[in-house]
């Protein structure tokens, strides 16, 4: 394997652009290879890396299915289920929780 091209960071090529810029294009990778870096300095630590993609050798996105959509809005559900009552919260439960409100402080439902 040979190595890529590391450029600092803001000063990669036309033509580069990382995942979340394609994403933003409407764009994937596609499989294609890595084209090149873009690493961000830190002090005392290792610099932030970010791969570069060839933007003309990137695939359209592909579009979500009826049975993708069905199973996203499952699982969203999922996440609104109380463990505890097992009732719909009406908001996704918090993880650092883990049960909705009343479920986790029920002394303060209590004292109103």
């Amino acid at each position: 394997m040979g190595t890529i091209p590391v450029y600092r960071w803001r000063l990669a090529p036309d033509g580069l652009a990382t995942r979340r810029q394609l994403r933003a294009l409407g764009l994937r990778p596609g499989g294609q290879d890595v084209a090149a870096q873009v690493e961000r300095p830190r002090r005392r630590r290792e610099p932030l890396v970010a791969y570069l993609y060839r933007v003309e050798q990137a695939k359209p996105v592909r579009p979500m299915t009826p049975a993708k959509w069905a199973a996203l809005a499952k699982a969203n559900a999922a996440r609104r289920v109380c463990p505890e009552c097992r009732r719909d919260a009406g908001y996704v439960i918090p993880p650092s929780l883990g049960m909705c409100t009343p479920c986790a402080f029920p002394e303060e439902q209590r004292a109103a």
